[in-house]
C-alpha cells in the first residue's frame, strides 16, 4: 500500500469541464496517490458543490461572483474555503498547499492562474493549450527560470512528451501531430455552409467540451496545437507537421535525425494522458480499455485539406509570423466559436472572422505580457464587431 505521506496534492483549475471531471475520476480511482487541494469552476455551481462535498478540498473558486453565496452556503458545514471572481483564481494559484496544478480552464482565461503557478514553482499539468498559444515565450521562459515541469495533457502533446522520455540527447528532426479530421472529414464548402451547432459538436472519436469540439470540426484545434508544440518542445515551425488519421489510434509521432520514428498509441481516452501527467514520472495501473489491433486492421493517414478548412492555414501563418499573431488568432477564434455556439454566425463565418481580425490588429514582433493582454482585448472587440454584419 502506498505511503499516504507521498500523496500528490492536485489543484484542478476547471474542475467541472470534460478534463476536470475525468481528472477527478483518476483521483477517485487512486486515493492513495492523489488528493484534491483546490477546485475551480466558472458557472457550474451545482457540480462544483457536489465535487467539493465528495473530495473535501482546502479551497474552491466559483468564477461567477453572483453564485458565490449559493456555493458558500452549501459548503458552510465543511472546512472548505470558498472564493469567487477572476482575481480569486490567481489568489488560490498563489497558495503553497498544492503540488501540481491541472490547468484545465478553457481559453485565454487560463493564462493568469497558470503563470502564477509557474511563478510559485508548482508543477503544471497543462490541458489549456491557449496559455502557450497566447504567450508561450513568456510562460516557457518563466518555467525554465523556475525549473518548473510543464507536462502536457493534450493527447497529441502527451504522445510527443512520452516519445521523448529518455531521448534528451537526441535531436528531433520533426514531430507529426495527428488529427482525426473531425466530423466533417472530406466535406467541401458547399456542405459546410449549412452546418449547424449540434452537428459540429458530434466528434467521431473523442468526448470533449463544446469549445474544443468546434475547434476540432474547423481544424483550428490542430493549428493551436502546432503553436503549443513549438513552445513545449522548443521547435522551429518547419519541424511541425500535421497528418489526418481518422482512427485516432496513433496520437502523435516523433522523427529523430537518424530517421527513426517513435509513436504513442492507444484508444482515444483522455483519462490516460491525464493520469500520465499527474503521476509522472511513474506509470500507474488502471482498468482503462486496452487497444486490440485485431479490431483495427487498417490505420490510415492523409494530408489535411487546408483549402476547405482554412483555419489550419491561418494558424500555420500565425505560427510562422510569431509575435502577437497567435494571440490575435486565438482571441478572434474564441469570439467566433462563442458566436457559432449561439447560432449568431455560420460555420464558415468563423474562419472569415479570424482572418479579418488577423489583418486588422497591429502586429507586434516582441510583445510583453501587457501587450499580449492588450492585443487579446483589441482582437476580441474587433471580432465581436463582425458578428451579424
Amino acid at each position: 500500500m502506498a505511503d499516504l505521506t507521498t500523496k500528490k496534492r492536485i489543484a484542478i483549475f476547471g474542475s467541472t469541464g470534460s478534463i476536470g471531471t475525468q481528472a477527478l475520476d483518476v483521483i477517485r480511482a487512486n486515493p492513495a496517490l492523489f488528493e484534491v487541494e483546490i477546485l475551480t469552476a466558472q458557472t457550474n455551481d451545482d457540480l462544483l458543490i457536489k465535487q467539493a462535498l465528495e473530495f473535501h478540498p482546502n479551497a474552491v473558486v466559483i468564477g461567477d461572483e453572483s453564485r458565490y453565496h449559493k456555493v458558500k452556503d452549501a459548503l458552510a458545514k465543511t472546512l472548505t474555503k470558498v472564493f469567487a471572481g477572476e482575481q480569486a483564481l490567481e489568489e488560490v494559484a498563489d497558495f503553497d498547499s498544492y503540488d501540481m496544478m491541472l490547468a484545465a480552464i478553457v481559453g485565454f482565461a487560463g493564462l493568469k492562474p497558470t503563470m502564477k503557478a509557474v511563478s510559485k514553482r508548482k508543477a503544471v499539468a497543462l490541458a489549456n493549450k491557449e496559455t502557450l498559444v497566447v504567450a508561450g515565450d513568456l510562460v516557457m521562459q518563466k518555467a525554465i527560470e523556475n525549473r518548473v515541469p510543464i507536462i502536457p495533457v493534450d493527447s497529441e502533446h502527451s504522445a510527443i512528451f512520452q516519445c521523448l522520455v529518455g531521448e534528451s540527447r537526441n535531436r528531433i528532426e520533426k514531430i507529426i501531430l495527428t488529427a482525426s479530421g473531425g466530423p466533417f472529414l472530406g466535406k467541401k464548402p458547399n456542405y459546410l455552409v449549412n452546418v449547424k451547432r449540434d452537428h459540429a459538436l458530434q466528434h467521431p472519436n473523442w468526448a470533449m467540451g463544446a469549445k474544443i469540439s468546434i475547434d476540432s470540426a474547423t481544424l483550428m484545434n490542430k493549428g493551436l496545437e502546432m503553436i503549443e508544440a513549438k513552445w513545449l518542445f522548443n521547435l522551429h515551425p518547419n519541424q511541425i507537421q500535421v497528418v489526418v488519421h481518422p482512427q485516432s489510434i496513433v496520437h502523435s509521432l516523433v522523427q529523430f535525425e537518424d530517421g527513426s520514428i517513435k509513436a504513442q498509441m492507444g484508444l482515444p481516452d483522455m483519462k490516460l494522458p491525464i493520469q500520465y501527467a499527474m503521476a509522472f514520472p511513474q506509470r500507474i495501473k488502471n482498468d482503462f480499455l486496452r487497444l486490440d489491433f485485431r479490431k483495427y486492421p487498417s490505420l490510415t493517414f492523409e494530408e489535411p485539406d487546408v483549402k476547405t478548412f482554412r483555419n489550419l492555414a491561418l494558424a500555420t501563418e500565425a505560427l510562422h509570423k510569431g509575435g502577437n499573431m497567435p494571440c490575435i488568432l486565438n482571441a478572434a477564434n474564441e469570439i467566433a466559436v462563442w458566436a457559432f455556439l449561439r447560432n449568431r454566425v455560420g460555420f464558415l463565418d468563423m474562419t472569415a472572422m479570424v482572418e479579418k481580425t488577423m489583418e486588422k490588429i497591429p502586429f507586434i514582433e516582441k510583445p510583453g505580457m501587457q501587450e499580449y493582454f492588450d492585443s487579446d482585448g483589441e482582437a476580441r472587440n474587433f471580432a465581436a464587431s463582425l458578428i451579424n454584419l
